[in-house]
């Protein structure tokens, strides 16, 4: 953002050239961004779309605005918003260009994804224009600005009538021609903003731009945004759709009415900013959340009939919302969600003045994902609950969840301001949480680690195990779900079904990568707590998505993916749990957290079988399906209850680690010194290694209980499949022992030895002629137990390989700074190689279905996994466990 020199040096005709532009730019951008709201009706029509189909069509440029928002934000902060704003739109003008040319609902998805990018002009127009101005009046240009939402009612009123006219191609190829052109004049006659020329000369460090986001305040504000921007784009799109069927009205008078909608929305944001100038904007935000709740409520309502026993008569009588009343309703909910987003955005310029763009740009992203998200679960939630009024009813809890939030912090920042004597100010801050954060940290001194540090160190463990725990199960569902649902009416192949038990592990995996580099940047408490409690998204949506067998496999697909972000705590914790031990309890330390925390891949199949049996949750856990049995009977199932259950744990365990766990200043480290872990050849190395101790489990468990129906088709493998997992887990553990006393390469090297025995013992029991089920099982209880210490002996071999590498590279006198930079090395080195060897969970389901599919059985991919042990037995020979070798560990 400008300062107050820089801005009072520009004419007020310079800003209001820079607010106009860009306003009509971001109008433009937003029309095209909503194009699917009039488009996709017609295109379900055409290419005869189901409901989810739509919804997902609808969503997805929502989440590809949203998602770039981010990165946008960052670009904006430093190139400025005249060439990004520009090129963007030029950018997208090309991917709706290419939506007249689809042939195929496939091609249609891709194009969405492009057309998307016209949603993250938002931020960029937000970094854009806040430079222009000062602070007193931020509120009222960045409202104005925010009004361009109006291009959403631009498209319910124009759309209708282009595509009556010429056709829904020749309506998305004019649609490109207008956006292109205002492309090319944004580039040509809008300038630099004000501190164009300092960005370029001193540009800031990406740790330094992303540092804010570990404020829980940024989070805060992202829900706001998420209801009042996101459920507004969300009913931007439902609305026509829901007029049509609810209303039964035609096309062109539906966008009409969703119009009144949408105007108010938009227009009225220009009011907002200027209320949150003049009054404040936690007033705006109070007024905003209070009147959602009571129209989300009334909107929430079904049509309903009653009947009252009278005397001698029934007296009947019925409610229901009639379409005046919903218009008055929509409109004065619209007007009051405008307000809301300009309030929101009122608050980051204030807060964060350096940091608009990466702020707002997370803001923005968490506002659009709800536009994602919210029309994909009115969808949903009309197949699963059956009543047009749910999107309403979800709305309404989104809101009331916001208010609660919002009072409880500025109650809280109010009190601390109170006794302290300071004035309460209209932007109050959460109370200070200095309290959590270690700022002296030595477990190597013995004297602190027994006074001080053995205490705090066990509690921060104690309190990460069963957030690590659920994490497991929530990313090992799947693993159980591919079993049950041929059985309840879900029409998937097997190479489907194991792609869907596959895609957990591998989106896991890729988390991983990026996890493992967050705890030195936000801290270990908060990420634990953040990462945890973003388990409830697919907790929620998969238990409403698994009780109807007509659910999309792109929608089981997308929820697959989001079930690793339970996968991606595990690098994150691990590293996390690195930091507080010395390192001769390392070992022990880690084994118990990953240990432990792998107990929940065995507990999830051990206790999903049994809730699924029984109606846990009532009527509020949703109805159940029918499984067809072998000789004709059927069972109740209520498979929704396998992601319902871990639902509760994950609020509670996400609040003990907010409250309970700490943060330690010396691990704060930014993406550059934690990046150097890259140029190691042992990281590498490791990778190897770790791949074929923890890949092996998380595989193993991944494709066992699928491998072993398709194999033994007279077994349950439900029944047996979580003692694989149990086994691996609690053994895990016994591998960090045994390394802080033998050492952990020579664990690891007879644990990989022991590796290529169990796979040879499975290719033995193979079923041919004969079925021998019990030696197929022992062999891989060996497998699982022998992943189970060699992953406590690798993770051992990290901090110490680490340390010896940091101390011969300092030499004498610099032991304290060896050890800083060894514990920081190895906590990233930890994360990063547990992001790689989690690809063994994806690479291991598709290596048997693979086989399968190429050769008719599994014996290729047994016999690729032998070699690929000899190998890993070969390198941790050679670099830790011979004689003089390279970094004996």
């Amino acid at each position: 953002m400008s300062s107050i020199n820089d801005v009072r040096q520009i004419s007020v005709h310079e800003q209001n050239k820079a607010l106009w532009l860009s306003t009509l730019a971001f109008t433009l951008c937003f029309a095209v961004w909503t194009i699917f709201s009039i488009l996709g009706i017609k295109l379900k029509q055409e290419l005869g779309l189901s409901d989810t189909e739509l919804g997902l069509l609808m969503a997805t440029p929502i989440l590809t605005g949203s998602v770039s928002r981010l990165f946008l934000g960052v670009l904006t902060d430093r190139f400025g918003g005249r060439w990004v704003f520009g090129l963007l739109m030029l950018t997208t003008s090309i991917a709706v260009y290419s939506l007249s040319i689809a042939s195929s609902y496939t091609m249609l998805l891709l194009a969405a994804l492009g057309i998307g990018l016209a949603g993250g002009g938002f931020i960029v127009g937000v970094a854009y224009v806040s430079a222009w101005y000062e602070q007193g009046k931020q509120g009222t240009a960045l409202g104005i600005f925010g009004a361009g939402n109006i291009g959403s009612a631009l498209t319910s009123f124009v759309a209708p009538f282009l595509l009556l006219v010429v056709g829904w191609q020749a309506t998305a190829q004019i649609y490109a021609l207008v956006l292109a052109c205002m492309g090319v004049g944004f580039i040509f006659f809008a300038k630099s903003d004000p501190v164009h020329s300092k960005r370029h000369a001193s540009s800031i460090p990406i740790f330094e731009q992303l540092l804010p986001l570990s404020d829980i305040r940024v989070w805060r504000f992202s829900l706001y945004y998420f209801f009042v921007f996101g459920a507004f784009v969300a009913l931007a799109l439902w609305l026509p759709h829901y007029l049509m069927e609810v209303y039964h009205l035609e096309l062109a008078t539906a966008g009409i009415v969703a119009g009144l909608y949408t105007i108010p929305a938009s227009l009225f944001r220009v009011l907002g900013g200027w209320l949150s100038d003049k009054y404040g904007a936690r007033k705006v935000m109070y007024w905003t959340l209070i009147a959602s709740v009571l129209c989300t409520f009334l909107l929430s309502y079904p049509p309903t009939q009653y009947q009252v026993q009278g005397i001698d008569r029934t007296y009947t009588f019925s409610l229901e919302t009639h379409l005046a009343v919903f218009v008055l309703l929509t409109f004065i909910l619209g007007f009051f969600m405008s307000l809301g987003k300009a309030a929101v955005f009122k608050h980051i310029p204030a807060y964060y003045p350096n940091h608009v763009g990466v702020v707002g740009g997370v803001v923005g992203m968490v506002g659009g994902l709800g536009g994602f998200f919210l029309p994909l679960t009115f969808g949903m939630l009309n197949d699963v609950v059956g009543i047009w009024q749910s999107s309403f009813m979800l709305l309404f809890v989104v809101c009331v969840l916001a208010l609660t939030w919002m009072h409880f912090a500025i109650r809280r920042a109010e009190h601390k301001e109170w006794f302290q004597g300071q004035r309460i100010t209209d932007l109050p801050e959460m109370a200070s949480e200095d309290s959590f954060v270690l700022e002296d940290w030595r477990p190597e001194d013995q004297q602190f680690w027994q006074t001080t540090g053995k205490r705090i160190a066990k509690r921060n463990l104690w309190i990460s195990i069963p957030n690590l725990f659920l994490a497991f199960a929530v990313w090992s569902i799947w693993s159980i779900m591919v079993v049950q649902m041929p059985h309840l009416g879900f029409t998937y192949s097997a190479n489907q079904l194991f792609w869907l038990a596959a895609l957990p592990a591998l989106s896991g995996a890729t988390l991983r990568i990026f996890y493992g580099f967050m705890i030195p940047i936000f801290g270990g408490r908060r990420w634990t707590a953040l990462s945890t409690a973003s388990l409830l998204l697919p907790c929620l949506w998969m238990g409403v998505a698994l009780q109807n067998t007509e659910t999309s496999y792109l929608v089981m697909l997308i929820l697959a993916l989001l079930c690793g972000l339970g996968g991606g705590n595990f690098s994150s914790s691990m590293a996390n749990i690195s930091f507080f031990y010395p390192k001769v309890e390392k070992g022990a330390a880690l084994g118990l957290n990953a240990g432990l925390g792998n107990l929940g891949v065995s507990g999830m199949q051990l206790f999903a079988p049994l809730v699924i049996s029984s109606s846990v949750f009532g009527s509020i856990g949703g109805a159940p399906l029918q499984m067809l049995g072998d000789n004709g009977e059927t069972h109740l199932v209520w498979l929704q209850n396998a992601a319902f259950i871990w639902v509760p744990f994950i609020a509670v365990a996400a609040i003990a680690a907010w409250f309970g766990m700490n943060d330690i200043a010396d691990a704060r480290s930014s993406l550059k010194e934690q990046a150097v872990v890259f140029k190691r050849s042992h990281t590498w190395i490791m990778c190897w290694l770790y791949l074929g101790t923890f890949g092996s489990f998380i595989g193993f468990a991944a494709g066992f209980p699928l491998l072993c129906g398709l194999l033994f088709p007279d077994i349950d493998p439900v029944k047996y499949a979580f003692i694989g997992p149990l086994a691996g887990a609690l053994t895990r553990p016994i591998g960090g022992i045994l390394a802080d006393k033998f050492g952990g390469a020579c664990v690891t090297l007879w644990s990989f030895i022991a590796m290529g025995a169990g796979v040879a013992g499975v290719l033995y029991f193979l079923p041919d002629e004969t079925s021998n089920f019990v030696g197929f099982f022992a062999m891989f209880i060996l497998l699982f137990s022998a992943t189970g210490i060699g992953n406590g002996s690798t993770f051992k071999m990290v901090p110490v390989m680490f340390l010896t590498l940091r101390s011969r590279a300092l030499g004498k006198g610099q032991e304290k700074q060896a050890e800083i930079e060894g514990n920081r090395e190895s906590a990233a080195v930890i994360g990063f190689i547990s992001a790689i060897a989690a690809y063994g969970g994806f690479f291991i389901p598709k290596a048997y279905g693979s086989s399968i599919a190429l050769t008719g059985s599994v014996h290729m991919a047994l016999y690729g996994f032998i070699v690929f042990y000899v190998t890993c037995v070969a390198v941790t020979w050679w670099f830790y466990a011979r004689p003089k070798a390279v970094v004996p560990c």
